[in-house]
Order: structure tokens, then sequence, then C-alpha cells
């Protein structure tokens, strides 16, 4: 496999890092444009060996510490969406590609479509995955009952609400892999905790902010997926959302929740990389959705 390459790159004085892992297969054209890679809050740069493994033969797979993740430096005080969005541009510059693929999941969706809507020359296709584009008060009750456990001090409280809060734990619903990503995301949690000096931070800011995803886009393929029980945002609710980008493609990921990107993990690095390689995104646990062309839009492309 060859060598990763990593580059630190700043947006208003703000440090943050991106880390490529070039094509595995050099001597052969990319089947796809570049593809990057936006996860949850305290989701990193090297956190998705799965989409290195399925779209590292096909293009330059893209992982990134964006502002106020990981090795970044802290956010500065107030709206961040902006200077997000700005920094997404900084490593497509810096790439000097004229156009990726965007990956974004969970928190990361919000930035992805973000971008998106901005910059939607620079995008070749958007993947959206458990958009939280409805949080119901039963969530922001436990979100923030987590919120006052960390401000308390008390660490394995805050890692083992947060976590419960993003699962669904109804026994009645199978869930693949359910205790072992509960276990992942709980530790995930507590390291992020013990090793990153914004960490906390950083997640008051991902269970407090309420993402914009209003607006609609045309012009740039999309496919949105959800856990069918996501208990986050409900695949009905992100199914309504993926209802305003034009023409765009809606799945439902069998037997996962809102982590359905550590519960079937290999599941949705192939359909990610089905779909950017311009193979059909239909796999054997998905359901697939084509949505009409919203009356009025403007046509965007083919």
């Amino acid at each position: 496999m060859p060598e990763e390459i990593i580059r630190t790159l700043s947006v208003d004085g703000v440090r943050y890092s991106y880390r490529v892992l070039p094509r595995a297969r050099p001597g052969e054209p990319p089947a796809t444009e570049p593809t990057l890679i936006l996860g949850g809050a305290l989701q990193g740069m090297f956190g998705w060996p799965q989409m290195d493994d399925h779209l590292g033969p096909a293009t330059d797979v893209v992982t990134a510490d964006l502002p106020g993740m990981g090795s970044a430096d802290p956010l500065p005080p107030g709206p961040s969406a902006e200077l997000l969005r700005r920094a997404v541009l900084g490593i497509a510059d810096d790439l000097g590609a004229p156009e990726l693929n965007v990956f974004g999941f969970s928190y990361g969706t919000a930035i992805a479509f973000g971008f998106a809507r901005r910059h939607r020359e620079r995008v070749a296709r958007l993947a959206l995955g458990g958009v939280p584009v409805h949080i119901d008060a039963a969530q922001v009750a436990s979100w923030e009952r987590a919120r006052r456990q960390l401000a308390a001090g008390d660490r394995e409280g805050f890692a083992a609400t947060a976590a419960d809060a993003l699962m669904c734990l109804d026994p009645g619903r199978h869930v693949h892999r359910r205790e072992l990503a509960r276990r992942y995301v709980r530790r995930s949690f507590l390291h992020a905790l013990a090793h990153s000096p914004h960490a906390t931070d950083s997640l008051y800011r991902a269970l407090a902010d309420r993402p914009d995803f209003s607006g609609g886009l045309t012009g740039v393929p999309a496919l949105v997926f959800a856990g069918e029980h996501d208990t986050v945002t409900s695949p009905a609710r992100q199914r309504e959302f993926a209802a305003t980008i034009e023409g765009s493609r809606f799945l439902t990921v069998g037997e996962s929740d809102h982590w359905v990107v550590l519960e079937r993990a290999d599941d949705v690095a192939a359909l990610v990389s089905r779909f950017f390689t311009g193979r059909e995104p239909v796999g054997g646990e998905a359901t697939a959705v084509t949505l009409p062309r919203q009356a009025g839009a403007p046509a965007g492309r083919t």
C-alpha cells in the first residue's frame, strides 16, 4: 500500500491537517475523483481504514482533522460553519483537485452539505450518512444530561450517557454488533477526552449545535443513507431531507442504527465506493429509492 501524506494548512490562523492515501494502483488512471471523508466530531483522519480498503484501489482517499477535531487547533468562539467550509475548500485547493467526491457522516454531514451548497462546482458526488436533520426532545434531554456530567468531571458517566444517546438500545430491534459498537464509542469518547486538549469543547459543540440542512441542493449527484433503527434522526426524516436534494437517492441499511459506519462498516464502505465510482449503489442489505426532480428546480448536471 502506498505511503500516506499528511499536510498542514490554516484558515483564519487556525491550523488543521489532512491526510492523503494515494491510489493503490498508480499505473492506472483513477476510477473517480479524489474522495474526502468528513466524520463525526471525534472521528479524525485516522479513523477510516475500511474506506482506505474499498476506495484505495480506485482513487486517492483524503481524511482530515478539521479545526476543532483531533490534532487541529480549537475552533474560535462563535459560529463555525463558514470557517469549516473554508477549511474544506482549502483542502480541495491544496490538492489541486477541480472536483472532489465528498462523504459526510453524522456531524460531518452538515459540513459536507454546506460545502456542496456553497461550492457545488467543486463537488463531483456527495454521500451523506446518519444525517442529524431533526433532534427530538428525548435526544436533547439525553445530551443535556451528558453535558452536565462532563461539566461535573464525570467522564465515565458522560461517555456512557452520550454513547447510549446515539444508539438504538431497544432489544426488540436487531442491531448488528450493537454491544461492540457501544463499547467502541464509549472508549472513543474517553480516549478523546484524555488525549485531546479541546475534545470537551468539540463535544459541547457537537451536542449543542443545531446544524442547518435547509435550502435544498441542485446540480450534485447525491446519495443519502440511514441505519434502519437510527434513533438520532429517524430514516423517515432523513428521507424527507434527501428529497430536498434534486434527483438524490435514499437508502436504508438493515440491522443498524446511527452508528451504521461501525456496525456495518464494510457494507457502508462498499456502498459509498460503488456510488463514487459510478457503479450501482444498491447492496445486499440496502434498499434504494430514487427521488424525483423537485418541481420548479433548475436542471442539474447529469
